[in-house]
């Protein structure tokens, strides 16, 4: 086995903020809508440098809403990109300016389930495709639920989305069976029943704790 250097949670097991210096940077499109396309040369400690395309996006948060037997709500969306109907998280973009993350997500959850939660902690942060995109995502826990006493008019995908339950162990078995793969989905339940089964969800850091991603 090769002696690799082994880095320990505490120790060295975390990733490392780092800008390498950019010496042209263009837009070379933009969509009005969601994102843009920025065309970036780099300057690497190497010398030699290279140009990478960047899609701009704002970012997302999802939310595994549980109830008290440990049963995920999920809705069923339309995804024109990849010609699937897939069951996901609640979930959606930073788009509201200035909006706090945690709002973000308690805006999500109405709007696609008609449901609030009295009980928020975050489960994991996630770059959805760092070679590609800035895209950033924060998938927040919620429990404690109950029905919102109003319901959000939805368009577009939307309009035909359908509201579930699943047991959180049937999620996760489906998951790693390849029947579900929504990114947000899979990352949010296997580490929802991970801290289950784990350290626990009050171990789970604070709703309102720092998003370096997304902060710096």
């Amino acid at each position: 086995m090769t002696d690799y250097p082994e880095l320990r949670f505490g120790a060295g097991l975390a990733d490392q903020p780092e800008r390498w210096p950019v010496s042209a940077s263009e837009t070379v499109h933009e969509t009005g809508r969601v994102i843009s396309v920025r065309c970036d040369t780099i300057e690497p400690p190497s010398g030699t440098s290279f140009v990478r395309d960047v899609v701009v996006h704002p970012g997302a948060v999802g939310v595994v809403a549980l109830d008290e037997n440990n049963r995920m709500l999920l809705v069923r969306q339309y995804r024109h990109p990849v010609g699937y109907k897939l069951l996901e998280a609640p979930a959606g973009l930073l788009d509201v300016q200035g909006e706090q993350y945690r709002l973000g997500g308690e805006r999500e959850l109405w709007e696609e389930t008609a449901t609030k939660a009295a009980d928020w902690r975050i489960l994991v942060d996630a770059f959805t495709s760092p070679g590609l995109t800035n895209e950033a995502v924060r998938i927040f826990l919620a429990r404690d639920l109950s029905p919102a006493p109003e319901s959000f008019e939805r368009v577009h995908e939307e309009a035909d989305m359908e509201t579930v339950w699943a047991p959180l162990l049937d999620v996760v078995a489906a998951a790693l069976a390849g029947h579900l793969q929504n990114p947000i989905l899979i990352m949010g339940a296997l580490a929802a029943w991970t801290a289950l089964n784990g350290p626990g969800f009050e171990t789970l850091r604070p709703a309102d704790s720092p998003w370096p991603a997304k902060d710096n």
